[in-house]
Parts: C-alpha cells; structure tokens; sequence
C-alpha cells in the first residue's frame, strides 16, 4: 500500500481534511512510493491557533523547562540518526552518508539551543542616573513559520525550531512536498522528548500553504531557504504583511585556484563540493575559475577523479552519488549541459546519458564537466543545481576576483591558495556572504551564522548562530527607578526628563 503523510497540529496526527494529495517518488527507481497531504487554508489555519494556543503557556516558560527537552530531543535525534538518514535517502536520493551528514549538522543546532540561556541573558547598568537602573532583555515573538526545501529536508527545519522554540516562540514548518517523511519524524521525537503539544507543528502542501502562513496575521516571523525568485518573493509578501523575515535564496559559488595551490588538494576539493549530493546543494561549488597556466592541469586532474566517481542507489553503500530529486528537474539540468557547447564552452564530460543498470526509470543524471566556460553562457549564469561544474579561465586574480563580484549571488565562495596575503585579500574584497580559504564548502559552525549577500539573502538576518537568536526574539528596554524614602517630593517637571 503507498503510504501516507499527514499533517502534525497539536501534538498528533492530522489528517488531510482537504482531499488533496501530492505524489512522493523515490528518486532511485521512478516509483510513486509516498502520498503527501496538502493543507487547506483551513488546515494551515488549525496549525497556527494550536501553535498560538501553545505559546501562552510556552512562551512563559523557564529556560530550565525548555533546554530540558531540547536535552532529551538530542538525544533521541542522535539514537534515531540512521532511520531519519534512511528516509531522507529514500525521498531525496542522496546517498545514506550524505544524509547521515546532514543530520549530524543540524544536531550542531540543536547544540547551540540547548545552551540558549547563554544567548538570551540580558543586560544591566546600574546607577545610570539617581537611583536609576536599565536592563535589556529579549523576548519571543510568538508563532513563527519555516519554509523549507526539499535538498535538507531534515537539517535546514533543525537550521531553524530548535532555536525558536528555545527562544519561547512556538513553531509551524512547511517542509517541502518533495520529500516529507523526515519532518514527521522529527515531530515525533521532538513529542518524544516532552514538547508541548502545539509548540510543534508540521502542515504540508503548496502554495496555498506558502501564502496563508505569509498574510496570517497571528504569524509573527517567516524563515525560509530555497530559490532566489521564491526567496524575493517570500521576502516581500512577508514584509508587505508586517512579518520580520529571513530568505535565503539561491547561489551561483565560485571557487577561485591560484597558480600557487595545491592542485590535487585543489581538484579533490572541486570534485567533493561540485559533485557531492549530485549538486543539489545550496553550498556547492558550481564555478572553478582558474588563475594562471594551471587550467590545463587542473581541469585534468578533476576529470580523472570525476570519471571514478560510483553513481547509483543511495541505500547501496558502494553509491557515492544519487538520482536527481524528479525527473523534471533532471531534465533541466541536462539541458544546460546540451546547450554548452553551442554557448562556447568545452564539454570535458558528458552525464546526460547516464543509466544505472536495474534501475533504469530512475532520475539519473552522471557527471558533467564544462571548460572554458563564458560567463554569457546560461550554464553559468544560472544556478544549475545539479552535478555540473563550470571551469572559467582568467589570467590575474583581479580579473577572478572581478568575474566573482560580478555575480548577482553572493552565497559562498573559497579561494585555494598556499598565499597568506592573497587569501587574506580574498576574503575582505570578495562580495560573499561565507568564504573558504582552501575549504571548499564553507558552511559555517552552528554557532557562527549561515547567510549570503546580494541575490543570496533577503532580510536583515542571517539564519542560526546569534542572527538567529535575535531574529526570532524582540528586544525590550526596562527603566527602574526605587526612590528612598527619605527623599523629598521632587514635584511636577514638565522638561524632558535629564540623566544626573
């Protein structure tokens, strides 16, 4: 029988109340495997007056209650990583590995909020004016909205709840159709662990789900990772709403090798971050750009480890890389590399026809290597997400460094060098949000925030670390003044009030 994912409100499971459904395949074989609910306006409705229901009591709470249960949700998510990880691989694709990783990043957040007491202490001045005392605290917000994509169907929520429901706020997560099943689970060890029913809550659907969270107006603030038009647009319908909003959206990062680097390091790292997850990363590296008379070596050098790269099931532990999410989006993908040479570019490899024997209906797409790449070409322009890497050639790292800022998306980018003061220029002139000096993806600890610039980032706030902290809680100034007894009435002052 397929099976089923309904929504979670309130503490339990709810099911479709709408009557519609969404198709969830297996990436590997093509097969319809899942049935997705997709919420109602009435439906997303339900989810935010449990998660308002919630914050009353929640909101209130100490910190001591809610770290606990972020102790104890730890926990369970650490016991439970494999069997997540299996239904990540099992929706998205991506080899269980791959997954495993994923999960244990978004563990690091859920790190960082079970010490959220450090990240919420206020501030105290004493004696600021006679017998005048400030404070400065923070507070939550009250319901807050993820929107989140289907290539971290699991990471990116963690990206995200931990730290609000930490803070005091309640949540409601949109996950994508795409790949539900992991949201679910994590609802469910997060009940697990003690949370409150309504803290959590998980509806899943379209854009008829995406656009009632943004004009709701008990939703206080919206999170969200995805594409640059969707990140725009989410970022602006939000706003124009009156919600604080973070979007994340799409990349185009550039990986820059000077003449003095390491050029096996270099090509291991090219190789790891362009081909990793099949390029359905936000933070892969989709552009080398060559500095000098090394592209000759350095794009053979990352053919030859392209070409032994294993490609097949992602629950098959010799698979070192999986299907692409639909096989409309593997289509596209090949588009760009059909389109390559006409463009200008040389095609070093040619994935579009690949197969895995066994499995032939699935999405499969094997590995493309594009030289001598224009940068008026759509394979570069475009944020192809997918396993293909463009390799640009210039002759000085000014001209790089100029190819680099000129990209609408300004994500991540890294610079492979054995040059402390190239590097060290890199990163303070190059227009990104992240950097990696000889690392390839720099994906930031939890505690430091993740975020881009320019196309890459709508809002003021980049996502965890102490951005996220703030984004979902409000400052508020408290001024305290305990006169003593013995002093004498001061009487009625009209003047605007003076410290003294």
């Amino acid at each position: 029988m397929t099976k089923i994912v309904n929504h979670w409100i309130g503490g339990k499971t709810a099911e479709g109340a709408s009557g519609t459904y969404g198709p969830v395949t297996n990436p590997a074989t093509g097969e319809v495997t899942t049935k997705v609910a997709f919420a109602s306006v009435e439906e997303v409705d339900a989810a935010v007056a449990a998660a308002k229901e919630a914050f009353l009591s929640w909101g209130q709470s100490s910190l001591a209650q809610r770290t606990a249960v972020l102790f104890r949700f730890r926990a369970l998510l650490d016991a439970h990583r494999d069997e997540i990880a299996e239904l990540i691989t099992a929706e998205h694709g991506k080899v269980h590995s791959d997954a495993l990783g994923e999960v244990a990043r978004g563990l690091e957040i859920v790190d960082l909020a079970c010490g959220i007491n450090v990240q919420l202490k206020g501030e105290l001045s004493t004696q600021v004016a006679s017998r005048v005392d400030v404070a400065s605290i923070r507070q939550p917000l009250g319901v807050v909205a993820g929107i989140t994509p289907f290539n971290f169907p699991a990471m990116v929520p963690m990206w995200m709840f931990p730290l609000a429901i930490a803070c005091g706020n309640t949540f409601v997560l949109k996950p994508s159709e795409k790949d539900p099943s992991a949201s679910i689970r994590l609802a469910e060890l997060l009940a697990e662990a003690g949370l409150p029913d309504g803290v959590f809550n998980v509806v899943h659907g379209d854009k008829v789900a995406v656009d009632r969270l943004l004009a709701h107006p008990d939703v206080k603030a919206v999170s969200f990772v995805g594409s640059t038009p969707i990140a725009r647009y989410i970022h602006t319908t939000a706003s124009a709403n009156g919600k604080r909003v973070q979007a994340l959206g799409g990349a185009k990062n550039h990986m820059l090798v000077l003449p003095d680097a390491d050029l096996d390091a270099a090509a291991d790292a090219a190789v790891s971050a362009a081909y990793g997850s099949a390029g359905e990363r936000c933070m892969a590296i989709s552009a080398v750009v060559a500095v000098g008379a090394i592209g000759d070596e350095l794009v053979e050098k990352i053919r030859e480890r392209a070409e032994k790269i294993k490609i097949g099931p992602g629950d098959d532990p010799a698979s070192e890389m999986g299907p692409l999410i639909t096989k409309a989006h593997r289509d596209k993908v090949a588009s760009y590399v059909a389109g390559a040479a006409d463009e200008g570019a040389e095609v070093v490899l040619d994935g579009t026809g690949h197969t895995v024997e066994g499995y032939e209906d699935g999405h499969w797409i094997g590995i493309s290597l594009l030289d001598k790449v224009p940068t008026d070409a759509k394979a570069y322009q475009d944020e192809i997400f997918g396993p293909v890497l463009c390799v640009l050639r210039t002759e000085t790292y000014e001209e790089a460094l100029e190819i680099v800022n000129a990209s609408p998306f300004g994500n991540g980018t890294a610079i492979f060098t054995r040059d402390g003061g190239a590097a060290r220029r890199f990163q303070l002139e190059v227009e990104a949000g992240m950097v990696g000096v000889n690392v390839p993806i720099p994906v930031p600890v939890g505690y430091h925030s993740f975020g881009g610039w320019k196309d890459s980032l709508f809002g003021d706030h980049h996502i965890y670390g102490n951005d996220g902290t703030h984004f979902y809680t409000r400052g508020k100034v408290v001024t305290t003044r305990w006169p003593d007894p013995a002093d004498a009435p001061t009487g009625v002052d009209l003047g605007f009030p003076r410290n003294h």
